[in-house]
């Protein structure tokens, strides 16, 4: 059977209502092709203009190597001036990414360079909206994000192949307890099913982004992201409006991350085995169980 895959939903244009219907209410990603298209940043947000502009800010990088057992989430591998990192993505295929990076900070002109969806829904949360770069190649892992957030994310100067998973899949997906993320021993565009069964049967949705493109994606979705070019993102976060949502959010910033930290750092690899032996089991129970029905 393998991972069963659906085209996403493109619009180019989109009302308010259509949005808030189709997409907000029941939680569906969507393309907006032309969002992007109205800022000044679809003509003017270039390698070369992010350089000039951003200059020689020390950022840190990161892989798609296993993480550390005993380091906490989201540990840079290693640090490079952007100027250097952005010629390197320029100039050759690259594992080196940059995650959440906030350039805005350091050259607050790009604020006049985008418009946050307002006519879309409210609640947007960042004065300085983060960053993604990556080289052609490199892989964002698997993960949804730990403040469950609406994310309208827009991506520039070459292409970007993304898999999305709703929420409900999680356990399937071999998520790690206390994480926001999954097992990294298999890769989600190409899965051993015979090692990782439970991954046979999911449903997901596909879709590749061009530049100027923005993903909708719903509050705990899913995510796995590929750079098929040395390119950017920016992503801009928006509340849910439900408090379930809200108070997860909290749990997971207040409670669960700092709970699975303490505990890398005191157990290290064995709470990082255990943390893996019982997504594995928690998994194959789901798929013995029929889940989710």
């Amino acid at each position: 059977m393998g991972i069963i895959l659906k085209p996403i939903d493109i619009v180019d244009d989109i009302s308010q209502e259509d949005f808030r219907e189709k997409y907000l209410k029941p939680c569906k990603p969507v393309v907006i092709r032309n969002m992007a298209r109205k800022w000044p940043a679809y003509q003017k947000w270039t390698m070369d203009y992010m350089k000039e502009v951003v200059g020689d800010v020390e950022v840190p990088l990161y892989d798609s190597s296993k993480a550390d057992p005993a380091a906490p989430i989201n540990t840079p591998t290693t640090k490079m001036p952007f100027r250097d990192y952005v010629d390197l993505i320029q100039r050759e295929p690259t594992d080196l990414r940059i995650f959440f990076f906030d350039p805005i900070k350091f050259a607050p002109k790009l604020l006049d360079d985008y418009v946050p969806p307002k006519n879309l829904m409210g609640g947007f949360l960042d004065k300085y909206p983060s960053m993604f770069f990556g080289g052609k190649g490199s892989v964002t892992f698997l993960h949804y994000d730990i403040d469950m957030p609406h994310i309208f994310h827009t991506h520039f100067n070459g292409r970007k192949h993304v898999l999305l998973f709703e929420y409900k899949w999680k356990t399937r997906l071999y998520k790690l307890p206390y994480a926001t993320y999954a097992l990294e021993d298999y890769d989600i565009a190409n899965p051993d099913f015979e090692k990782f069964p439970a991954l046979d049967g999911i449903e997901g949705i596909e879709c590749f982004l061009e530049h100027g493109d923005t993903l909708f994606m719903p509050t705990g979705w899913w995510h796995w992201m590929k750079y098929l070019d040395g390119s950017f993102s920016i992503s801009l976060r928006a509340w849910d409006k439900s408090w379930a949502v809200k108070a997860h959010s909290l749990w997971n910033l207040a409670v669960q991350r700092n709970f699975d930290n303490f505990m890398k750092g005191r157990y290290k690899k064995r709470y990082m085995d255990w943390k893996e032996r019982k997504a594995v089991e928690k998994a194959h129970i789901a798929l013995k169980k029929g889940l989710p029905k």
